[in-house]
């Protein structure tokens, strides 16, 4: 049987539906491959907008017994490391506007709009907590299969994406046709239920109507098969 991979989606600091969703995964890899190793790839976006980002960092810190794990970064995660690094207005407002105003809310610093402190942002979140985030890898590749949090740039070869793309991009990618050479996996363009193209799948559905979230179960020989919990 070849490599059996779990790619979880974005989380927005719900540590329930992760633990669920990890519970989740350890079961059904338990019933249908468990003489097999398998990885979980966390797609990015672990924190902002929901009420226990940090919780949600942790949890991934501390690994999943029985797995190994990939954690990539996403854009929520750079837009809070930006902020840690000055007090910019425009900077803060992006990132509160994105959902930071939860994270803030959830490790006790005030919301407002002016006199933000990076350093007491740091301070709180924790140097454990920074320096993992900050060495976050922006894909990840296994065989056929490409993880990203936001997609790639059609037409670059892999080796030659930037870091703002793999983060960021949108509507170039989603759009695309284009045989990339690999099944590309992300996050980050939320819907109600899991998109499924030639060239990509997308488990972003945090943020749909249904508030659900998912996984897709890769290497089966029946193809990729999703997962969910509310």
């Amino acid at each position: 049987m070849s490599d059996i991979y779990y790619a979880i989606g974005d989380v927005h600091g719900r540590d329930d539906l992760l633990a669920k969703m990890h519970a989740r995964i350890a079961e059904d890899h338990a019933f249908h491959h468990g003489d097999v190793r398998a990885t979980l790839v966390h797609v990015g976006d672990y924190i902002d907008r929901g009420p226990n980002s940090m919780g949600v960092i942790d949890r991934l810190m501390r690994g999943v017994p029985g797995f190994d794990v990939v954690c990539l970064k996403g854009n929520h995660e750079h837009m809070m490391l930006v902020c840690m690094e000055k007090e910019d207005l425009q900077t803060w407002r992006v990132w509160l506007t994105n959902g930071g105003d939860a994270t803030l809310e959830s490790i006790g610093l005030p919301v407002r709009l002016k006199g933000y402190d990076h350093e007491r942002l740091r301070a709180s979140v924790g140097e454990e907590r920074v320096k993992w985030l900050q060495l976050l890898p922006t894909m990840h590749q296994a065989g056929d299969y490409l993880f990203v949090h936001a997609g790639i740039f059609p037409g670059r070869p892999i080796e030659e994406q930037r870091d703002e793309d793999l983060i960021w991009i949108r509507h170039r990618f989603l759009d695309s046709q284009e045989d990339h050479g690999v099944l590309v996996i992300h996050g980050h363009t939320p819907g109600d239920e899991p998109v499924v193209r030639p060239n990509r799948i997308c488990i972003d559905t945090l943020l749909g109507a249904y508030r659900k979230l998912t996984a897709v179960v890769l290497g089966e020989e029946g193809g990729p098969r999703f997962l969910s919990v509310k």
